[in-house]
């Protein structure tokens, strides 16, 4: 429920939106609320604005954003874009930037995850002291090294064999939220079968592991490949973790993205990753140092990454490590001093909110400053 006070100072309280939908981004205002909290901001979650006057808002979602620009005059408004190039043949984000040029006096900040992303914003015409690289980030206390007794122990409880060589798949790619058999192209999920249809008979014991909504479309094609594979619906987004500790390779097969999260997620569970050189992948994978990268649609490629990581596992393990130091690197603690910049002039201080975290000061285990 949203609280609003007569005696708030102007543009002292944060609002932050989401899509109202139990998926990534749901997540990702959670935790911008707890970095928000951490930096001294009174903020809240909120689903509907309209009541809201002369306050800060934040909007996950570019879409709900839009919904409510034409129709506010009274707030300070910012928003995340983490995917959708105009031209690139999907007339849907070409329609995006032309809607986002002609409100660019009414933003105030937009959060972009990876460099691309800001010059294409910048391209538009928006003052570059708008825009903000932050980059979808991870909590590390989720995500954990995995050793032998987590694999044998999250196979266990999934119903995957101990011998299998086991790739993961966690991101809706589906249109809709119901079966999800119509493919939602750009995150690949037709190139992703090709990568499994090219690794299927030189690998012994394939098997995939699907997770997250609208699974439809790679399902049937699993089917049709005679690939077994585990799709399991996930009521908690911490329960993900227990499935990268099931997996052997990680496979990002998008033509585009902002992150994808399963980035810093494989990474920080010790899982090798394969990922076209899209969203995140550009600023922090490097080939064969911390993952496997490839051109877009690549699939023979991306399917030459998988191969290799089944037949060079000493070599994977090494490179494990080194994502796992990226991951960290990466957590959602790191990305303090980034936060306060975006909200330094967005909202300002009010002399009832706690004691801000200082710059460096990273908070411990128990609560505490470090």
């Amino acid at each position: 429920m949203i609280t609003q006070f007569h005696t708030d100072v102007p543009y002292s309280r944060l609002y932050l939106v989401g899509d109202n939908a139990p998926w990534v981004l749901s997540e990702e205002v959670r935790s911008v609320h707890a970095v928000a909290t951490r930096l001294g901001i009174r903020a809240e979650v909120a689903t509907d604005v309209t009541a809201i006057r002369k306050q800060s808002i934040f909007f996950i979602s570019r879409y709900a954003m839009l919904q409510s620009i034409e129709r506010d005059r009274d707030n300070r408004l910012a928003f995340a874009y983490f995917h959708g190039t105009p031209g690139t043949g999907y007339p849907e984000f070409d329609d995006m930037f032309q809607r986002l040029s002609f409100w660019h006096p009414r933003i105030s900040r937009v959060q972009v995850s990876y460099s691309a992303m800001e010059d294409v914003m910048a391209r538009t015409g928006m003052d570059r002291a708008k825009i903000h690289r932050i980059p979808l980030a991870i909590e590390l206390a989720m995500f954990r090294m995995r050793t032998p007794a987590d694999r044998a122990e999250a196979r266990a409880a999934l119903g995957i064999p101990q011998d299998a060589f086991v790739v993961g798949s966690f991101q809706k790619d589906g249109n809709g939220w119901g079966e999800g058999l119509e493919p939602k192209l750009i995150k690949g999920p037709d190139v992703f079968l090709r990568v499994i249809d090219g690794v299927r008979d030189r690998i012994p014991g394939l098997m995939v592991l699907l997770t997250g909504p609208a699974r439809g479309y790679v399902k049937r094609g699993l089917e049709q490949l005679r690939v077994p594979y585990r799709h399991v619906q996930l009521d908690r987004y911490e329960d993900v973790a227990q499935c990268y500790h099931a997996i052997d390779t990680y496979v990002v097969a998008s033509r585009q993205e902002g992150g994808p999260k399963a980035i810093l997620e494989s990474m920080a569970s010790g899982v090798p990753l394969v990922t076209t050189h899209v969203g995140q992948a550009i600023d922090l994978v490097q080939h064969c140092v911390n993952g496997w990268t490839s051109p877009v649609e690549d699939a023979a490629n991306l399917a030459a990454g998988v191969l290799d990581i089944h037949g060079n596992p000493r070599a994977w393990t090494e490179i494990a490590l080194n994502a796992r130091g990226t991951a960290e690197a990466h957590s959602y603690e790191r990305q303090t001093h980034l936060w306060r910049r975006f909200f330094d002039g967005f909202v300002v201080p009010d002399p009832r909110r706690p004691e801000p975290v200082r710059h460096g000061q990273i908070p411990n285990g128990n609560g505490r400053m470090s």
